[in-house]
């Protein structure tokens, strides 16, 4: 994975870093490795999500939190990026990340590896955003099938109106010193960052997402990803 890009492609904006935790395990997803590592097509889903990072233009820095006993392994497949030793949880791995990027940079993008495919202009979407002004930015899209809220036995207690309700996908975006303080401010821990930017009561401002950024969390998922790369 090469972040190379020729000088005439480059844009007057280049004020990224994506931080990508990759530490966690993802049973669910089975092989017997991290889920980042897992291979899609011959290469670990992180190999894939970052190359697609490294499209992007205003992209200038990538961090990834990688398993503690796999930070070696990763350097060697992800030259171009800067990889630290992730947590024990989700957010102590982006706390890793978020503690490497250099002064300077005020845009922090946060993605999950699991999200291989992801396309670059998602990822410019969403730091468009938080350039023009906007603290907290998510891709969202509609949830297209009906929602039902139901008790502990399985019975229904309500049809919940959809049409207000949104799925959520990353990479999510951040003025670098909000995240900092939604951080630093957690009370307990968090798999959203976006959560805990709500819990200092700043708005978060959601962008269309992308079909193509499903996240890869069981074999049928991979099976989908992989279809989508054949296309």
């Amino acid at each position: 994975m090469s972040s190379h890009i020729e000088d005439r492609d480059v844009p007057q904006h280049r004020d990224v870093a994506v931080l990508v935790p990759a530490a966690g395990q993802g049973l669910r997803l089975g092989g017997g490795v991290p889920k980042a590592l897992r291979e899609l097509a011959g290469q670990p889903l992180l190999v894939h999500a970052c190359a697609r990072l490294a499209q992007a233009p205003s992209v200038a820095l990538i961090v990834v939190a990688a398993p503690a006993d796999q930070v070696d392994a990763v350097r060697e497949l992800l030259p171009d990026a800067t990889v630290v030793p992730g947590g024990a949880t989700r957010q102590q791995s982006v706390a890793n990340a978020l503690a490497a990027v250099p002064a300077g940079i005020d845009i922090v993008l946060v993605h999950d590896a699991a999200r291989a495919l992801t396309p670059p202009e998602l990822v410019e979407s969403v730091a468009a955003a938080v350039r023009a002004g906007h603290d907290a930015v998510i891709p969202v899209l509609p949830v297209v099938d009906t929602v039902k809220r139901v008790d502990a036995t399985g019975a229904v207690l309500e049809t919940v109106d959809r049409a207000a309700l949104r799925v959520v996908q990353t990479p999510q975006g951040f003025r670098r010193g909000v995240l900092a303080k939604a951080h630093a401010e957690a009370a307990s821990e968090h798999t959203d960052d976006a959560g805990m930017v709500e819990r200092l009561g700043l708005p978060v401002y959601c962008v269309p997402g992308s079909d193509h950024a499903l996240k890869i969390t069981r074999p049928l998922d991979l099976a989908i990803a992989a279809a989508l790369l054949s296309l």
